[in-house]
């Protein structure tokens, strides 16, 4: 009997597993490529260990920003697990190295001497967009890579710090501000725009990569819908009373949250079983449970 159980939560487990790994090495994949390809050859800095391996770059002759990125991330994973112990990740430490293997491979496999366009603006945002969504996947999937957000996890635990998301902005846009003086002011007004592009357009990355439709059913047919929700769409819902204020006709209300493609399916649904049924559809993206994302 315990056999069979090992065997059947073997292939789930698999799968997930999978699915975790390619999604992180997808996110890494497309961080490394907006890094060397765009930020690289156009001198932005907009913050982090990046950032930094640019403006060393140029005031340390003969090393590549790709070199410096490694040795800083190295530099930072060691001392990572010399202050973290055992709070610091896995996935941090095989997303880091990975992220500035990448890089330098790229560096060896496709030298950029110039930028691949005239038009800054144009790549400023590849050069957001691809790391953007590469660190949504990552911190969707509970990774990192590395770089600043060990600066982060040390503080967090090591000093009395509380907003250490300030912090770390703070000194980004001093990295930023910098490359007025070392690569010009408008490289440095580009590298400004960048950053701030970056920290609204992460989170509006994660919660579109989470985003779910919330129903409330106000119906006088729930059963009828509940069938549907259970048999069709493999999920479940809550049934609570209701009222209606103005005629006192008792109703149901069902509750459900779904995935977008199950929510026009529903709606659909909902309205061939039940013309007069009522739905309040809101937009989530952060939903705890079963069938969704655990803590």
């Amino acid at each position: 009997m315990e056999e069979e159980r090992h065997k059947d939560a073997l292939p789930g487990l698999t799968r997930e597993s999978l699915k975790k790994f390619l999604i992180i090495n997808a996110g890494v994949f497309l961080s490394s490529v907006g890094v060397y390809f765009f930020k690289f050859p156009n001198n932005f800095t907009t913050g982090g260990v990046s950032g930094l391996a640019i403006i060393l770059g140029k005031l340390v002759p003969g090393i590549t920003p790709a070199s410096l990125m490694a040795v800083i991330n190295v530099v930072l994973l060691v001392v990572g697990f010399v202050f973290l112990s055992k709070d610091f990740g896995f996935w941090t430490t095989y997303c880091s190295l990975m992220f500035s293997f990448e890089t330098w491979l790229l560096e060896k496999l496709a030298p950029m001497e110039a930028p691949f366009t005239d038009q800054p603006l144009l790549e400023l945002c590849f050069a957001i967009m691809l790391p953007a969504v590469g660190s949504a996947l990552l911190f969707n999937s509970g990774a990192s890579s590395g770089g600043t957000d060990i600066v982060a996890m040390i503080l967090k635990k090591h000093t009395g710090l509380t907003d250490i998301g300030k912090a770390l902005f703070v000194s980004d846009g001093l990295i930023a501000l910098s490359s007025c003086w070392i690569f010009g002011m408008k490289t440095g007004l580009f590298s400004l725009l960048g950053l701030f592009m970056k920290a609204f357009l992460v989170d509006s990355v994660i919660e579109s990569i989470n985003l779910c439709k919330f129903f409330a059913i106000v119906t006088t047919k729930p059963q009828e819908i509940c069938d549907f929700i259970i048999q069709d769409l493999n999920r479940s819902s809550t049934v609570i009373d209701g009222m209606g204020a103005y005629t006192h006709a008792g109703c149901k209300v069902v509750l459900i949250a779904c995935r977008r493609g199950e929510a026009v399916r529903l709606r659909r649904k909902c309205k061939t079983i039940d013309p007069t049924c009522f739905m309040f559809i809101t937009n989530t993206s952060e939903i705890i449970g079963k069938g969704f994302r655990t803590v």
